[in-house]
């Protein structure tokens, strides 16, 4: 067993662990700061894919702006400390329908897949061919991107400040 092979493993259960931490906690607190190390986890995962780029992305944008809001949200909010998280219904047989057939989709796609050896390939920095990309070939799709999502943002303020009648 590779070097490369113990760090997956590794991130793999560390993600795999946190996010059953995430959805089984009974404290909000206990499933924002493991959706941390989620975060973190696939951000490992996606470095020793070769994806310097978008495991940057994933840090910047998931857990330095997104995480940071939710646990601050939740640690500004009085009493939540004691809340528990309760569901009256439980829909056990749809899930069970529904998580076997992604499954058996995954490993359908994880048996057909032909893959490649990973240690064989070239390792390069993608971000600036990243930057060339959206600064030449993709610049308009980048504005209207851009543009949508500030005209969201507008739309979520002008949402979030209506006064109510």
């Amino acid at each position: 067993m590779s070097l490369f092979d113990v760090a997956f493993y590794i991130l793999a259960i560390i993600t795999v662990g946190s996010a059953i931490i995430v959805v089984s906690a009974r404290s909000i607190i206990y499933s924002a700061f493991s959706l941390l190390f989620t975060f973190f986890g696939v951000a490992g995962l996606y470095v020793l894919l070769n994806a310097d780029f978008i495991a940057v992305t994933q840090i910047l944008i998931y857990v330095g702006g997104i995480l940071v809001l939710i646990i601050f949200g939740v640690m500004l909010t009085t009493k939540v400390f004691d809340v528990p998280i309760r569901t009256e219904t439980l829909h056990v047989g749809p899930a069970i329908v529904i998580t076997g057939a992604i499954m058996g989709t995954l490993v359908g796609v994880i048996l057909k897949t032909k893959w490649f050896d990973v240690m064989n390939v070239q390792w390069d920095a993608t971000t600036k061919k990243i930057g060339e990309k959206l600064m030449t070939d993709f610049l308009l799709p980048f504005e209207v991107a851009s543009v949508v999502l500030l005209v969201a943002l507008l739309g979520a303020v002008i949402i979030a400040r209506k006064e109510k009648s």
